[in-house]
């Protein structure tokens, strides 16, 4: 059995809506990831169940390697059709905002939220969530949002709704925000939610391929690439730094999501508490920062002292508006001010 996330009084305005209400929107966070699009699936596939309008917009496009998931190609995307998003958001009577706490996580999108009419409703696990919404469901100590929505979804009476294709959605979002169930993944009730959605049918070695065994030729040359000639070794300090630049994402016809878990690898190297990776935009004028770490070392607080982020205490991200040069810089500023937790004794 799984412990309740829900209040009685969570549980009383959930079901009002799901009684008085036919049109829902369901969004999440720019660069959608693995979590964000399993788990805004898994919900709407929920609502649709239940007889629910449930329309799914996203800020930006989903990387490539997510394409399978099915329903993805119904999701709207607020940067390619922005009129047809507006209308929805307009006519919407709940917003759910999965895997995300503040309207800023959505740059432009959130600025038409921020006027919507609807309610609001947060599932997330990450920290420090902003007092928008009318319900707020969110712990940080669990592994995923898509966690949280097969929590909600089952507490709520509805895992007999659960169908292969939402199975499939959920786990993924699962996998993902924990790099396969190597990281944040020690609670054993995950493992029950596991068998759950086993028992819906999907093939969990295949929804692993095709996440991660799914990249381009082109990918496969920028990693090789990268950790050859551009990762900087912080021996003393257990520590790695690497950069991208736009026109190495050029020279390797770089598309989104050929940079997603390249931050890991550093953390192969034996002794290696810290990565660090700091890629130039190639929509904007910024560095995107992105740290991992292993035990106790806080990329959250590193994150949001150092580069305007923040995020979860093993995976965290950020952005820098400054050259690569200066990134680089405050990147070993960020080292040497944890030295003393970096070169701890574990």
């Amino acid at each position: 059995m799984l412990k309740p996330i829900l209040s009685s009084q969570q549980k009383e305005q959930i079901q009002l809506w799901l009684d008085k209400c036919q049109r829902f929107v369901l969004c999440a966070h720019v660069s959608p990831d693995g979590d964000a699009v399993g788990s805004t699936l898994g919900m709407a596939g929920w609502l649709r169940a239940l007889g629910k309008e449930a329309s799914i917009i996203l800020p930006t496009q989903m990387p490539d390697f997510l394409q399978w998931i099915p329903g993805v190609s119904d999701i709207i995307i607020y940067e390619h059709n922005a009129e047809k998003a507006k209308q929805l958001i307009e006519d919407a009577e709940v917003i759910a905002c999965l895997d995300f706490n503040d309207l800023s996580r959505l740059e432009e999108m959130g600025e038409v939220l921020s006027n919507a009419k609807a309610d609001f409703w947060m599932v997330d696990h990450h920290l420090n969530p902003k007092d928008f919404c009318k319900v707020t469901v969110s712990f940080p100590e669990m592994s995923s949002t898509s966690e949280l929505v097969f929590r909600l979804i089952s507490e709520m009476g509805g895992y007999p709704f659960i169908t292969f294709e939402m199975a499939e959605a959920i786990y993924c979002g699962m996998c993902t925000d924990t790099g396969g169930f190597t990281y944040n993944s020690t609670n054993p009730e995950i493992y029950y939610i596991i068998a759950q959605l086993l028992e819906k049918g999907i093939d969990k070695d295949k929804i692993y391929r095709s996440v991660y065994n799914n990249y381009s030729p082109n990918r496969i040359r920028l990693m090789g690439y990268v950790m050859y000639e551009k990762l900087q070794v912080i021996e003393n300090f257990n520590a790695c730094i690497f950069t991208i630049t736009r026109a190495e994402q050029r020279r390797f016809r770089f598309m989104k999501g050929d940079a997603e878990g390249l931050v890991n690898i550093p953390l192969t190297i034996k002794g290696t508490r810290l990565s660090i990776s700091l890629r130039e935009d190639t929509d904007k004028d910024r560095i995107l920062v992105s740290l991992r770490s292993v035990d106790d070392f806080p990329c959250n607080k590193m994150a949001e002292e150092f580069f305007n982020g923040g995020g979860h205490l093993n995976a965290s991200g950020g952005k820098l508006y400054c050259t690569m040069e200066e990134a680089i810089e405050t990147a070993k500023r960020a080292i040497f001010h944890y030295e003393k937790l970096l070169v701890a004794k574990k």
